[in-house]
C-alpha cells in the first residue's frame, strides 16, 4: 500500500493557509508521496511534468545550468510549493529539483486536482489562491534579489 501525505503537514503548509482539517485530509488524499535520497532528482529541467510539489520534509535544491556549469538558484523550505508556473499551465520545468538529503515530497497532479471542482469548489479556490500566493512571493523575492544586483552593478545604495 502506497503511504498517504499527511493531513497535518498539508494545513502547515503554504498551501494549507486557509484551509480546515477537513479539506486538508481531502487534499492529502489525492496527493501522491514520493520519498527521495540524497542527490535524486525529483524533476530535471525542461521535463514536462505539471505536478505542484509540496516540500513535506527534508531539503531540496533547485537548479539550473549556467555556462554548462550547474548552479543552486534555491534551497526550499519545508511547507513551500514547487512548479506552480506548470501545475497552471503545464510547461516544461526551468530548473532541477534534487534532494539535498533524504526528503518526502507531496505531488499534486493537476488531473487528480481538477475532479475536485465539482465536489469540493471552495478547496480548489483555497489551493489556487495558495499558488498565485507562492508565486508573488517568489516574484517579489526575485525582484529583491534582482534590486540588490542591481545596486550592486551600478555600486549604489550601500558600501560595497
Amino acid at each position: 500500500m502506497n503511504p498517504q501525505a499527511d493531513p497535518k503537514v498539508i494545513c502547515k503548509s503554504v498551501l494549507g493557509t486557509e484551509m480546515d482539517e477537513t479539506e486538508c485530509q481531502t487534499l492529502a488524499g489525492i496527493m501522491k508521496v514520493i520519498q527521495l535520497h540524497d542527490g535524486d532528482i525529483l524533476v530535471k529541467d525542461g521535463e514536462v511534468n505539471s505536478n505542484l510539489h509540496l516540500l513535506a520534509q527534508g531539503r531540496i535544491k533547485a537548479e539550473n545550468c549556467l555556462q554548462q556549469q550547474l548552479c543552486v538558484l534555491y534551497e526550499m523550505h519545508i511547507g513551500e510549493l514547487a512548479g506552480t508556473r506548470a501545475f497552471v499551465d503545464n510547461t516544461p520545468r526551468r530548473a532541477t529539483l534534487q534532494a539535498a538529503g533524504d526528503a518526502t515530497v507531496y505531488a499534486l497532479a493537476p488531473g487528480d486536482f481538477e475532479k475536485l471542482t465539482e465536489s469540493h469548489p471552495r478547496l480548489v479556490y483555497k489551493v489556487m489562491r495558495a499558488v498565485f500566493r507562492m508565486t508573488y512571493i517568489n516574484l517579489m523575492r526575485v525582484d529583491e534579489e534582482s534590486e540588490q544586483l542591481k545596486n550592486y552593478v551600478f555600486k549604489a545604495h550601500g558600501r560595497y
